[in-house]
């Protein structure tokens, strides 16, 4: 098997979003070039937006909390959206935490205004004019959430080491978008809010 060329290269600046097109077959690769940043990955079939990736669906489907290589996430309506086809990070994602959202920032003390994973969801997809009236949970790359045995949950730092990535294949049309989290306040970004870098290839062939 073989890899195809590359077909876009986004940056995503510290604490934004972008969003990428996926044509069945394609795939898309998030990389932490400096290590240690959270990335939140939402992913809908197509460009109405009605169908998302569900994290609690996908839970249920594979009987854990992350896919492994090969499987598949899913959405609200069950179906398969991506596939797990590579990661180089530690392997420490997480599909228990919802998007960072102007609530969550005020609950921490910020008075002034905070970009937020929730909001950079929203002006990315603002360009097909499209509202959305639920921010769906996103996927947590690159993020360490353990749960102790009494069912706790740790905020750890990211574990990626400069250069990991993570790499989806598109089960069928997408849109998603990749918010390089804002996270300031809960050491989840192991140096600070840094860029990601999100590359969209041809899938593998024969």
């Amino acid at each position: 098997m073989q890899l195809n060329t590359l077909i876009e290269r986004v940056e995503v600046p510290a604490r934004e979003g972008r969003l990428v097109r996926l044509a069945a077959g394609r795939r898309v690769r998030v990389t932490t070039e400096t290590g240690g940043q959270v990335g939140d990955l939402f992913a809908f079939t197509g460009d109405d937006l009605s169908e998302h990736l569900s994290a609690a669906h996908t839970r249920a489907h594979l009987d854990r909390l992350f896919p492994a290589v090969g499987e598949q996430f899913v959405t609200d309506r069950r179906r398969p959206i991506l596939t797990l086809v590579e990661d180089t990070s530690p392997g420490r994602h997480d599909l228990l935490i919802p998007a960072c959202d102007p609530a969550r920032y005020r609950a921490l003390g910020v008075t002034s205004p905070h970009a937020s994973c929730a909001e950079n969801l929203r002006h990315a997809l603002a360009g097909l004019g499209r509202e959305l009236p639920v921010v769906p949970q996103p996927v947590n790359v690159f993020m360490d959430i353990p749960v102790d045995p009494a069912g706790g949950l740790a905020w750890l730092p990211s574990p990626a080491p400069p250069g990991a990535a993570i790499t989806f294949e598109a089960v069928r049309d997408s849109v998603v978008v990749v918010s390089a989290c804002p996270q300031d306040l809960v050491g989840i970004n192991a140096r600070g809010p840094q860029p990601l870098v999100v590359e969209v290839v041809e899938g593998a062939r024969a």
